[in-house]
């Protein structure tokens, strides 16, 4: 795991400020990679590379990039890693064109595999998670790729005639004419999202590259983008042409032999390695199949919050117990979690707004003490139907819409009575006298979201309404224009088999790579560690397309063949119990600790001088959270965490 950095004068003018700017734009990225730096440059082509290393694979000076290929047409730097790299170079060996190895990292094998194959057939045959910059000497053109599922970031753009790129924006601000304007659209997609979604990005002028996407540009040409791997057609293939044809049975066995032939790719490392555990499917399933595999105890590592709702580490304990792993826990005291809030700005680098970026965090620093690769169960709900919206929320809304309309205001007058807090200790009197699988947590929060729901006219609405926290951030950002993203176009949905299906697409090429995936880097990479996420290989991604969706959901509970796999490994009592976010209590810190903090960034003359807010909207929604009428945690996060980045810009 790296970051990487460079820049190409489009102009072809020879310079020689070229090693200086380069220098400076990777400094910024010691944090994601901490053992090594390099720089390529050439002077004669306005082309400048720069690269910092997190040794994983061949800790030797033989992995040390920028990298050239032997015949000196290819230059690359690489961040991340390809796991299936040792069947490659045997497939280049069978076929006669491979080097003389140097060393065995998997960029050299990258490497061979262009000077052989070239780009599109080599992207087509890798599998990992991964972001590069690779100049062709003879052709005189670079280009830039990231993996299928978005695992690695990679953004792009001018600054006047120069073409940047780097793994986080920090890096291209150390451009001598970097501009840096706000998109105010792009804070308008913040507002709503909590995160800012491909290709957009707070900047104008600069761009995400998407996911599963490669670009090429030449001096003095624009930049060409071209997918070279299309979610949108695994879904719709994996539904018709590849359609899974054995009974629930094969389809258990084939997964688990699916996850354990990308576990064997995943768990190759030259350092120690271990895994997130919270005791949930995911994450469960990862570190069984782990420690089935391993001749050794596996590290896990887990956070615990001493609040209600919030604590998971009692349930990851049970589970490490069971399978012997060699298991780490830390309860995260409150004031030991508020003191990351100052950092999330530069940790995060972008205005990026979902909160359990903050759990994420203290599990990574935790882990990284320990290991420098560390595994996790992410990819699960978005590929097998875990998140609630896809089960109960469905359900909730087919119910709703079967309500008259004076039925609903009816019901919607009747939810509104009580506060979310009032809802939340009513069900605390409730809660013991349930069993564990039926306790709710969040109760006030989900009805307040219920009362939402019943003005949605159709499937599509419901869906939207739900990703959606801001209903209309144009509104509430001076000079943002609306903006069409996928979400919001439901005429470039997919045509899948119920809304149920289209959901989990739309979260797996949206909230997955712009949300999760950005949460997981940027904190691992801040402490030097690299996670690394096998759920998401590709062919194990194709391959949950190809089940029914009966299949994955089943009597209302999704997940079921990833559940099944688990359950082959640990009993099935330590597993069913309710979904449980990795949170923490947002809510009453904004009410508590964080009030004064919010206080000042949320300041009414404040928000009036900056230019970027309507102050009316947002101040309303700070009186309703404080004074406990409403919880608008999610809402006033996001505005939180825009003022603090603009503060720290």
């Amino acid at each position: 795991m790296c970051g990487i950095a460079g820049l190409f004068d489009c102009r072809a003018v020879a310079s020689t400020a070229l090693v200086g700017t380069v220098s400076r734009m990777i400094a910024t990225l010691d944090h994601r990679g901490p053992d090594d730096s390099g720089t390529w440059i050439d002077e004669s082509v306005g082309l400048a590379l720069g690269h910092r290393r997190l040794s994983i694979l061949d800790l030797s000076s033989a992995g040390h990039q920028p990298m050239q290929s032997d015949c000196g047409r290819y230059t690359i730097v690489f961040n991340g890693e390809i796991y299936n790299h040792l069947k490659l170079r045997e497939q280049l060996k069978a076929e006669r064109v491979a080097p003389v190895w140097r060393g065995h990292a998997d960029t050299e094998s990258l490497l061979a595999c262009f000077v052989a194959w070239g780009i599109e057939k080599t992207l087509q045959s890798i599998g990992g998670m991964f972001a590069f910059a690779l100049w062709d000497r003879k052709e005189r053109k670079l280009t830039l790729a990231r993996d299928r599922m978005g695992e690695k970031p990679l953004y792009y753009g001018f600054a006047a005639d120069d073409f940047l790129f780097a793994s986080e924006l920090k890096a291209l601000r150390c451009h001598p004419k970097w501009q840096g304007s706000v998109d105010r659209s792009g804070l308008g997609l913040l507002l709503r999202y909590n995160y800012i979604p491909a290709p957009h990005t707070i900047y104008k002028g600069i761009s995400k590259l998407d996911a599963g996407c490669y670009l090429t540009v030449r001096s003095g040409g624009e930049p060409e983008v071209t997918r070279y791997w299309s979610a949108e057609q695994v879904a719709f293939d994996g539904a018709r042409k590849m359609r899974f044809e054995g009974d629930p049975e094969d389809a258990v066995q084939s997964l688990e032999s699916k996850l354990m032939q990308s576990l064997s790719g995943q768990m190759l490392s030259d350092v120690s390695l271990g895994a997130f555990l919270s005791g949930g499917v995911d994450s469960s399933t990862v570190v069984a199949l782990m420690q089935a595999s391993s001749s050794r105890p596996i590290k896990t590592f887990t956070i615990g919050f001493d609040v209600q709702g919030f604590d998971e580490a009692a349930d990851a304990s049970r589970v490490a117990r069971h399978l012997g792993t060699e298991h780490t826990e830390h309860y995260v005291t409150g004031r030991e979690a508020l003191e990351v809030v100052p950092q999330l700005p530069t940790i995060y680098d972008e205005p990026f707004a979902d909160v359990s970026q903050i759990p994420t965090y203290l599990v990574s620093r935790l882990a990284s003490s320990s290991v420098t690769v560390a595994l996790s169960g992410d990819g699960g709900d978005e590929l097998f139907g875990g998140y609630n919206r896809y089960t109960q929320g469905k359900r909730l809304w087919e119910l709703l819409q079967r309500l008259p309309r004076v039925g609903r205001g009816s019901l919607e007058a009747v939810l509104n009575v009580m506060s979310p807090k009032q809802w939340d200790s009513l069900f605390a009197f409730i809660a013991p006298l349930l069993p564990k699988s039926k306790r709710i947590g969040s109760l006030g929060d989900k009805i307040q979201k219920i009362t939402s729901l019943l003005s949605c006219p159709d499937a599509k609405s419901y869906y939207q309404d739900v990703v959606s926290f801001w209903r209309e951030p144009e509104a509430v950002v001076v000079g943002s224009e609306y903006v069409e993203t996928l979400v919001l176009t439901p005429d470039r949905w997919p045509k899948l088999d119920g809304i149920s299906s289209t959901m989990m697409y739309l979260d797996m090429v949206t909230y997955m790579p712009d949300d999760i995936l950005v949460k997981m880097d940027r904190a691992a990479m801040s402490v030097g560690l690299e996670g690394r996420m096998p759920l998401l290989d590709h062919r194990l991604v194709e391959f949950a397309w190809s089940l029914p969706l009966e299949m994955k959901i089943k009597d209302g509970v999704g997940k079921w063949p990833l559940r099944e796999v688990l359950y082959k490994y640990v009993p099935r009592e330590l597993i069913e119990r309710p979904k449980m976010g990795f949170g923490v209590p947002l809510d009453s810190w904004l009410r508590g600790p964080l009030r004064e903090w919010a206080e000042d960034l949320l300041d009414e003359q404040r928000l009036i001088n900056e230019g970027y807010f309507d102050a009316d909207p947002i101040r309303m929604m700070w009186q309703e959270h404080i004074s406990g009428k409403a919880n608008r945690q999610h809402q006033l996060w996001s505005v939180l965490m825009f003022q603090a980045w603009l503060e720290n810009q």
